[in-house]
């Protein structure tokens, strides 16, 4: 039996070797069990831990890199990972992804999550025709049919665009719908939505130093049977900055914690209402490591709460 200094020291051993040759991680294809999630209402089981397209890998995907792009979205389909969060805003990345999966063969391996929102015209509605061609254009860019799920991006224009996702559902060309919002000046309006409409899915921002969405927001989406994707569960660069250059409290290795991503990970999916977080990256390594926050051991509320605490206190 190792010590959880020793479990740490040779988890650290190993980043280290990845850095300098990470296809020694990648040609590891045991199976491990990774925690999941029903889609509320359904049977349907999601991997806690995805992709999301953002950021790192929009930039690969605009640099016209298809075969990077390819290679960290089978390394997410190998390693046991499903949910891939994409947008027509996030630059190349749709596009380059859809062909990349198509020519991996990933179509029926992904659930394969989108968005919709055209801007809004000059008196403050969207073009109906122009976000049903940007959903058109959506749709032909997924790797396999149905699309498992849009939403509409930052709440843009519900009333004209929820609709239009709606009557893709009824058509069984989606086969779920939802809404996201990442900016606090929404999370009313959020709220009232989830109220008023018939939504299978939220997307939104929620991290270890980031809680807002405990109060009212998970405890309606429970309520109301809807699903919760995350977004940006690293506080996009901020958490990075803030534990850069420490280590891990030993206590980490309790929930079989071996880097801070997993740590910032493992808070973020330990909660009852996630469905699925889905941190972007470019690098296949870090996305195996991501997928390592949803097997072993997870922090019950006592140890959430020390987490929490931790990260605050620095």
């Amino acid at each position: 039996m190792i010590t959880r200094r020793e479990y740490l020291k040779l988890s650290i051993a190993a980043g280290v070797a990845l850095a300098i040759n990470p296809r020694l991680l990648l040609a590891d294809d045991s199976p491990r069990a990774l925690l999941t999630r029903a889609i509320p209402g359904t049977s349907e089981q999601l991997p806690v831990v995805g992709l999301g397209s953002s950021a790192s890998f929009s930039r690969l995907a605009g640099e016209g890199d298809a075969a990077g792009i390819r290679a960290i979205l089978e390394a997410l389909a190998r390693n046991g990972g499903r949910v891939f969060d994409t947008a027509p805003s996030y630059g190349a990345a749709e596009e380059v992804a859809g062909q990349a999966a198509r020519e991996a063969g990933l179509g029926d391996k992904l659930f394969w999550a989108t968005k919709l929102n055209v801007a809004a015209r000059g008196g403050g509605a969207a073009d109906p025709e122009a976000a049903r061609a940007q959903l058109e254009q959506s749709l032909a860019r997924a790797p396999g049919s149905p699309v498992d799920l849009v939403q509409v991006h930052n709440l843009g224009d519900v009333p004209t665009q929820l609709p239009i996702l709606a009557e893709a559902k009824a058509a069984g060309r989606i086969r779920y719908i939802g809404l996201t919002t990442t900016v606090e000046r929404q999370y009313d309006e959020l709220e009232r939505l989830m109220r008023d409409e018939a939504l299978d899915f939220i997307g939104v921002d929620y991290a270890v130093d980031n809680r807002t969405m405990e109060q009212r927001i998970f405890p309606l989406a429970q309520e109301r049977g809807i699903g919760v994707l995350v977004y940006a569960p690293f506080g996009r660069t901020r958490l990075w900055e803030k534990v850069e250059g420490r280590e891990l409290p030993d206590w980490a290795a309790d929930y079989d914690i071996a880097s801070w991503g997993q740590f910032f990970l493992k808070f973020v999916v330990s909660h009852p209402a996630v469905t699925c977080a889905t941190p972007a990256t470019s690098k296949p390594h870090h996305l195996v490591d991501n997928m390592g926050a949803a097997s072993g051991r997870m922090p019950d509320e006592a140890g959430r709460q020390r987490m929490a605490a931790y990260i605050e206190a620095l």
